[in-house]
């Protein structure tokens, strides 16, 4: 893994050769910093103009793929025009793009009914934060007092084990937040390649060149399938050897300062 200004030379020169670049990037920890509740992480109106300038050049299409449900993605970044792809992109929007998985949007009753139980079970522990997004769940504990957290980790294995043994759901964890989703082979690496198709469909015989930035877990099924020569993945964090990304980014200040040198490439 490298820092990718270190390798500032070859990533200048792919973005000048390509004819087409999608950019796509996560939300939480990539765009804003990691916050203690998850309504804190808001996009500066600085950020959001780093972002808008990219949108409005003919060569970039821009791309926002979250965890976070679809509705509060698209309010909470506010730009027109762009991909978004919420609930790790069990449902993504964008140009000539509307989607929701089927299976997931048949599972939905089954999140509720999961959402319902952990709330009554969580909810004497103080700081345990349950997100209900429709089409998946987030359990959040980074508020939870150290000497609670393993209490609630044993509550969330009991609540989870008889769904994981009937194949219902599956679990993903990240910073400080259990993930629980319908069992189906969908995720980020599978949005990107949705994402990938409809751009390439509309920029037919156009050299495309995708570029995709993220800090979590769920990011590493994307970064698995974004490699030089036809994209870059880039995780934001210290440098992580374990990641399938191929370079990185310290921190979403340094995000910042790639998003302003990258509009100046194109």
């Amino acid at each position: 893994m490298q820092h990718l200004f270190q390798s500032w030379e070859t990533f200048s020169s792919d973005i000048r050769a390509t004819s087409h670049v999608l950019l796509l990037l996560d939300y939480d920890g990539t765009l804003t910093p990691i916050v203690s509740r998850p309504e804190r992480a808001l996009l500066s109106s600085e950020n959001r103009g780093k972002l808008s300038a990219l949108a409005k050049k003919s060569a970039f299409s821009l791309g926002i793929i979250s965890g976070r449900p679809l509705p509060e993605l698209k309010t909470m970044v506010g730009i027109a025009g762009i991909y978004y792809a919420g609930n790790h992109g069990l449902e993504i929007e964008g140009p000539g793009l509307k989607l929701i998985n089927p299976m997931a949007q048949a599972a939905k009753a089954e999140m509720k009914d999961l959402a319902g139980q952990f709330s009554a079970r969580l909810g004497g522990i103080e700081g345990t934060i349950v997100e209900d997004k429709g089409l998946s769940l987030s359990i959040h504990y980074r508020l939870v007092k150290q000497d609670e957290v393993d209490t609630a980790a044993e509550i969330f294995q009991q609540i989870t084990s008889p769904w994981l043994q009937k194949g219902k759901i599956r679990i993903t964890s990240g910073k400080k937040v259990w993930e629980v989703r319908p069992p189906i082979d969908w995720h980020k690496g599978k949005a990107v390649e949705t994402i990938t198709k409809e751009i390439k469909a509309t920029h037919d015989g156009e050299q495309l060149l995708t570029i995709y930035l993220g800090d979590d877990t769920t990011d590493e099924d994307a970064f698995r399938i974004i490699h030089r020569p036809q994209g870059w993945s880039i995780f934001v964090g210290e440098e992580k050897p374990s990641s399938n990304a191929d370079y990185f980014l310290t921190a979403t200040s340094e995000v910042m300062a790639f998003l302003s040198s990258l509009r100046e490439l194109k």
